[in-house]
């Protein structure tokens, strides 16, 4: 991995002395960010040996096995955060946000380590895209989890539907920015153009998934 262990642990180790000197809310980010890195690096290994054991190219490991390890493994600690400590909305849709931007950021520096950092055009366009793209998951991992969460019979239902929306909005990008071109670029444009309809379109989804439920 090119030493990804030891530049992980340079990247944990001040949030992690951070986490003691902050509380409340902002201490459950920090830790979710740090979760988030974690889960990125187990995602990175159990991506290496699926294509290993499944002989596949790196379009078919793209397209394929990453958005669904990668998703699955987020959703893990988000699952356990909300059986075993059954947060309050915010908290939730704050512990789905910091997981995606410790995970993307983490891999941001995986690719970086792989590829190097020479082009900075286009490290510009692909670390905003990969950023907003896994913003776009936690967005609707979280509007899925917080508003059916207290459904007991869409809990299950309404969690693998949910992981199946983000596995296919992760590949349909993986697919679009390995591409050459314009196409990758419209692919790394993708995630931000969600985002901006989002923001504009439909703000009060975001009220909503950080407002205490009734």
């Amino acid at each position: 991995m090119n030493y990804i262990e030891n530049i992980f642990l340079c990247m944990v180790m001040p949030i992690l002395v951070a986490t003691f000197c902050v509380q409340d809310i902002r201490r459950g980010s920090l830790i979710f960010a740090l979760v988030g890195m974690s889960v990125c690096l187990c995602s990175a290994y159990i991506n290496t040996f699926l294509a290993g054991v499944m002989e596949a190219d790196a379009t078919s490991a793209t397209a394929n096995i990453t958005p669904m390890v990668e998703e699955s493994m987020k959703l893990l600690p988000v699952l356990f955060y909300l059986i075993v400590f059954e947060p309050s909305r915010p908290r939730a849709a704050n512990a789905i946000f910091m997981l995606s931007v410790g995970f993307a950021t983490f891999e941001n520096v995986c690719y970086l380590t792989a590829n190097g950092a020479a082009d900075i055009s286009y490290l510009l366009i692909r670390g905003a895209g990969t950023g907003a793209m896994h913003i776009v998951c936690a967005l609707l991992m979280g509007i899925g989890l917080i508003n059916m969460w207290n459904v007991s019979w869409l809990k299950v239902a309404g969690t693998l539907a949910m992981l199946g929306l983000v596995i296919i909005y992760h590949a349909i990008y993986n697919l679009l920015v390995s591409q050459t071109g314009w196409v990758s670029v419209l692919g790394s444009m993708l995630p931000l153009l969600t985002v901006a309809a989002v923001l504009i379109f439909a703000r009060n989804l975001l009220g909503n998934i950080y407002r205490d439920s009734p």
